[in-house]
């Protein structure tokens, strides 16, 4: 694919921005790449858009061509501190749908405050990449039709792929588990890095909140990373979830940043 679909001035030069593949466009100066736009599909269907260009006016021109083809909404994060790119993203016509902000924990249970935190009764913890895959994948489904029903599965942070029947494909080297009796009742989804672990997503059936169960996974979760030798986790949270802020800044962590998530129409 080669198709030409703009062709503009930047100060003295032509500016032609061409389609190299499916989603994907460049914008040439004299033959020279000087900016990139990209669409990704995510796994829940929504369409993202990324431009890499050091000038404004090649932006415009790739968010022009770009948005005449693809079909709306569209969707692109940007990091909030970074004004420029945001202003670039309102002037194609893209406003601010949720902000997300960034926290980070210390894993060392002494300054989080859970070396004192006790499983409620009846509750075990099952280590990360020893939950068995069907209860899990119930338990996934079940707060996912949760979570859908009052604030949108969308303002999660984590995404899980799915095969073309929709069915959840979960990574099990990636999961704690919280089980009671004979069902799991909550999860915590942890990616471990050397330096610092992902915190992709806490959750805990709607009718056991407020248990201390969302508590008792992150202080095992926290508590296995610690001993490895990482020292802090990364977590992002959708500032209209309450609970979840509620939770992580009452373990005495801190916002590091925030993103925004943008959106056209």
């Amino acid at each position: 694919m080669n198709s030409v679909h703009s062709t503009s001035r930047v100060g003295d030069q032509a500016v032609v921005v061409t389609q190299v593949a499916e989603r994907q466009w460049h914008a040439l100066e004299d033959d020279q790449v000087i900016g990139r736009g990209d669409a990704s599909r995510r796994p829940d269907g929504r369409i993202f858009l990324s431009i890499d260009s050091w000038q404004d006016a090649v932006f415009d021109q790739l968010a022009e061509v770009m948005l005449a083809d693809l079909s709306k909404p569209l969707y692109t994060v940007v990091d909030e501190a970074d004004i420029d790119l945001t202003s670039n993203w309102q002037r194609a016509g893209f406003t601010t749908r949720r902000r997300e902000w960034e926290y980070v924990v210390s894993t060392d249970p002494q300054i989080t405050g859970l070396d004192s935190v006790l499983r409620p009764e009846g509750v075990r913890i099952i280590p990360v990449g020893a939950a068995q895959r069907a209860p899990l994948g119930e338990l996934y489904n079940a707060i996912r039709d949760e979570v859908q029903a009052t604030i949108g599965w969308d303002s999660m942070p984590a995404e899980v792929l799915a095969r073309p029947d929709g069915i959840s494909l979960l990574d099990l080297s990636k999961y704690a588990v919280a089980a009671e009796s004979d069902r799991y009742v909550g999860l915590v989804r942890v990616v471990p890095r050397r330096r610092q672990a992902r915190i992709g997503l806490v959750a805990v059936r709607a009718d056991l909140c407020r248990h201390g169960i969302a508590r008792a996974l992150l202080a095992h979760v926290l508590g296995s990373l610690h001993r490895s030798g990482i020292e802090t986790a990364w977590a992002e949270v959708d500032e209209s979830n309450g609970a979840a802020m509620a939770l992580f800044e009452g373990l005495g962590a801190r916002r590091a940043s925030s993103n925004l998530e943008l959106v056209r129409r």
